[in-house]
């Protein structure tokens, strides 16, 4: 989450007065965006070209089980079978679990990758690998995807070019964050709940007792205190400057742009009711809502995935009805919208599940063998890559890696694939070193 309070600036001994002057008289408004605002008048300086293609990454957090969803194996033991029968899809020769009905129905309009190695079997590297394309280094946390976003294209309207919705993610090795590029290019993180009817965000949406005359007081009282140091102040360009990125910071929490977005409780309830009345659901919706709104990247973050034992029930009841009613209806009405073409849908995990089924009724965490959706901006639907051995343990054709996957969406976002940016310490850094996934371009 964004702090102001790590950025303000300090004398040898204290926290500069203005900025506690700041921090005190606006903090109540959740004033936490004036860094990024900063980036936003650099770019607009450089005028830099950006792609029209936005993002929504959706993060199902601790493993989910191929064997069990995009990837049963009906003729193998019963042991790796599973309890699960496996249904027909739109796709003629390819089949899902019983559990995945809505999304092997609407197969047509995504694109599944069956022989992903993810090369890793760990929680929290896999958030910084998957989200960077890199592997965790000691010495160097690299930037997720939607940090790049942010740093390279900057904003498109008032609200953060780069939005989590749902705090899970795991930060072990700094996945997820923005790594050297800079606090202020880390995910705005949203961990409201989205299913309620009274949807409020915390560090846009002013408090629900606040009213807009209690703002004008402050910004009046902030005014004259700004008059009264002025007159001691040695450097009156740069106060200038500073104050201009905290009035953009106040227009975006006053901006109608940013009250839409999160008026969640607008759409229609027949429309909610489509995406499902459960946390996962409200939020696709809700991601559906920035990416209009001017939001680049969205991710969506949901928990518990790794099923260790009882995993069958867990899949059943609990996490992929969500999902499995959620994602496609995302897809249709980002269609509806007029938005699927500019819209990239990407779903993955931290990795696949062991082929044998534990004695806890579980499955563990598997290195070699997972699955990756992708859909909109020209991903053609209905297309299945790869596909793994009988008892789903490795690809047996067309492997790619994870950094492939990161690769085909710097792509479809229009980041060169040879983007070097500078470290702090004056580094030239390649962000990503692979080539993209052929058969989605």
């Amino acid at each position: 989450m964004l702090d102001l309070i790590s950025d303000m600036t300090r004398n040898c001994e204290r926290v500069d007065r203005r900025s506690l002057l700041k921090i005190g008289s606006l903090g109540g408004l959740g004033l936490t965006l004036p860094m990024l605002l900063q980036h936003k008048a650099a770019l607009a300086k450089e005028k830099k070209s950006v792609s029209d293609v936005n993002c929504i990454f959706i993060w199902t957090l601790g493993g989910t089980s191929h064997h069990d969803t995009l990837d049963p194996k009906p003729n193998a033991p019963a042991l790796v079978k599973g309890p699960f029968s496996a249904i027909d899809t739109a796709v003629p020769g390819v089949q899902f679990s019983e559990i995945c009905p809505r999304l092997a129905k609407e197969l047509g309009r995504y694109s599944l990758l069956r022989s992903w190695n993810p090369k890793n079997a760990s929680h929290g590297f896999a958030d910084q690998y998957c989200m960077s394309g890199r592997f965790p280094n000691p010495a160097l946390t690299y930037p997720c995807m939607g940090s790049v976003i942010s740093h390279e294209q900057g904003f498109k309207s008032a609200l953060p070019p780069f939005v989590q919705l749902g705090a899970y993610v795991d930060r072990t090795f700094n996945g997820g964050t923005a790594g050297f590029l800079g606090l202020e290019h880390s995910p705005f993180e949203i961990a409201a709940e989205a299913n309620v009817d009274k949807f409020n965000v915390r560090d846009i949406t002013p408090p629900l007792n606040m009213a807009m005359a209690r703002v004008d007081r402050r910004k009046l009282m902030l005014t004259a205190i700004d008059t009264l140091q002025r007159k001691a102040d040695l450097q009156p360009k740069a106060y200038d400057a500073l104050d201009e990125h905290y009035k953009a910071a106040l227009n975006m929490i006053t901006a109608p742009e940013t009250k839409r977005a999160f008026d969640i409780g607008s759409e229609d309830p027949r429309l909610r009711d489509r995406y499902g009345r459960n946390a996962f659901g409200q939020r696709l919706l809700l991601s559906r809502r920035l990416i209009q709104a001017g939001v680049r990247f969205v991710t969506v973050s949901d928990p518990s995935w790794d099923n260790h034992q009882d995993c069958f029930n867990a899949l059943k009841t609990g996490r992929m009805p969500p999902v499995d009613q959620g994602l496609p209806e995302l897809l249709i009405d980002l269609e509806q919208q007029g938005m699927l073409d500019s819209t990239l849908v990407v779903w993955m995990t931290d990795f696949g599940r062991t082929p044998k089924i534990n004695s806890a009724s579980g499955r563990d965490h598997w290195a070699s063998a997972g699955f990756a959706v992708m859909a909109g901006a020209g991903v053609p639907g209905g297309l299945v890559i790869g596909a793994t051995d009988p008892e789903g343990a490795f690809p047996v054709s067309s492997e790619y890696h994870t950094e492939h996957v990161v690769a085909t969406i710097y792509e479809k976002l229009g980041l060169p694939l040879d983007l070097t940016v500078t470290a702090s310490d004056g580094r030239p850094i390649r962000l990503i070193e692979s080539e993209p996934i052929r058969e989605w371009l």
